[in-house]
């Protein structure tokens, strides 16, 4: 063992540290609100029965349209049509969810934000 003053190794300032993360986190944001811009401007398409119902979403989850093709209206069988549209929702809905998550696990990279998918 030596003799001599003990020296702590040098740390950084936590001010600049915490200046140099404020960054960091402001250019995160600036790229995560480009993303969300983009993903309100794409529309995602989903189909089912055929063609018999087409479902479009925006990347933010939003319904645009639904269009029904009149040979899938059969007033003896609304059921069947109601589960068509539920199917054709809930394919773009998860197709939206995807596309989001792809998009944005880009910039975040897995930080662990608590952002499912993340």
């Amino acid at each position: 063992m030596s003799k001599g003053k003990y020296q702590p190794k040098a740390h950084k300032e936590p001010k600049a540290d915490r200046r140099e993360m404020m960054k960091q986190v402001e250019g995160l944001t600036e790229r995560m609100s480009r993303v969300e811009a983009s993903l309100a401007e794409e529309e995602i398409e989903y189909s089912v029965g055929g063609g018999a119902v087409t479902v479009v979403v925006d990347g933010r989850q939003n319904v645009k349209s639904i269009k029904i093709d009149k040979e899938a209206v059969d007033p003896q069988d609304v059921a069947m049509l109601e589960d068509m549209i539920t199917a054709a929702v809930n394919g773009a809905m998860e197709r939206a969810r995807k596309i989001a998550e792809e998009r944005l696990g880009e910039i975040t990279g897995g930080l662990g934000l608590g952002i499912p998918g993340f």
